[in-house]
């Protein structure tokens, strides 16, 4: 931990940067919820608006401010190892607990599936080629940009003024508040027994790749662990959703 002098503005950042996704993902996942089920341009436009100001803010906020600290990695083989093994556990255990526990139950069965089939509606993604893609964009670019968010920034700012586990502790629980609103709208009548385990679970996860960050020094190793473990979560995704295709 490299203590500086600017305590409160970078602290001020990080709780910005922690708390902006939960209040985005309450606009468009409930707040512009389009209960009939029909095609929502302002669901897509709100989507995207927040995506671009998320992974906007940190790269500006540190242009401006600390503009030496933005600097570009060649990738190494540091954190390699821990991270696909992580990933491989994780994505492993996810596909033998969806297909022999969790998949006859109705919350996988019925209600989850009608909830994403309703958010891809919304977002005009109802074709298995636009699924696929969707989930190449995830998987790959977007898991990128939660990686340079959350644990470059958020995490990497967070150590400068508190100790590494409580960095890794705060910024998990930000990246956990977010995902609480989408699993939460996507098991509804589970809360307790389902999207709260979820919802801990991700934070374990961020918890992981900030400590794998951590211990690389670098984002490609947390960042390929993300990816696999989004593939996974896509693949279970596109399998509950086969009797709409």
């Amino acid at each position: 931990m490299t203590p500086t002098p600017h305590r409160t503005r970078d602290l001020t950042a990080i709780a910005i940067a922690s708390l902006f996704p939960l209040a985005m993902a309450m606009i468009y996942f409930v707040i512009l919820d389009e209960p009939a089920g029909d095609e929502n341009p302002a669901v897509r436009i709100a989507y995207v608006s927040s995506k671009v100001v998320q992974f906007l803010f940190p790269a500006l906020f540190v242009f401006w401010f600390e503009r030496q600290a933005i600097r570009f990695a060649w990738p190494t083989w540091r954190g390699l190892p821990m991270a696909i093994g992580f990933a491989t556990i994780v994505a492993v255990a996810m596909v033998c607990l969806y297909q022999f526990v969790l998949r006859d139950m109705p919350a996988f069965a019925v209600t989850a599936p009608e909830m994403i089939w309703h958010r891809l509606t919304q977002f005009k993604q109802t074709t298995p080629a636009a699924y696929v893609g969707m989930g190449v964009f995830i998987c790959c670019v977007h898991s990128l940009g939660e990686e340079y968010y959350w644990r470059w920034f958020v995490f990497g700012w967070l150590r400068r003024h508190v100790s590494m586990w409580s960095a890794i502790v705060l910024s998990s629980l930000g990246f956990m508040a977010h995902h609480v609103v989408i699993v939460c709208v996507y098991f509804p009548n589970d809360i307790i027994t389902l999207a709260l385990p979820f919802s801990l679970g991700v934070a374990v996860g961020g918890g992981v790749w900030a400590w794998i960050y951590a211990r690389s020094e670098s984002l490609y190793a947390p960042w390929l662990s993300h990816c696999l473990i989004d593939v996974a979560i896509m693949a279970i995704g596109y399998v509950m959703l086969e009797r709409y295709w």
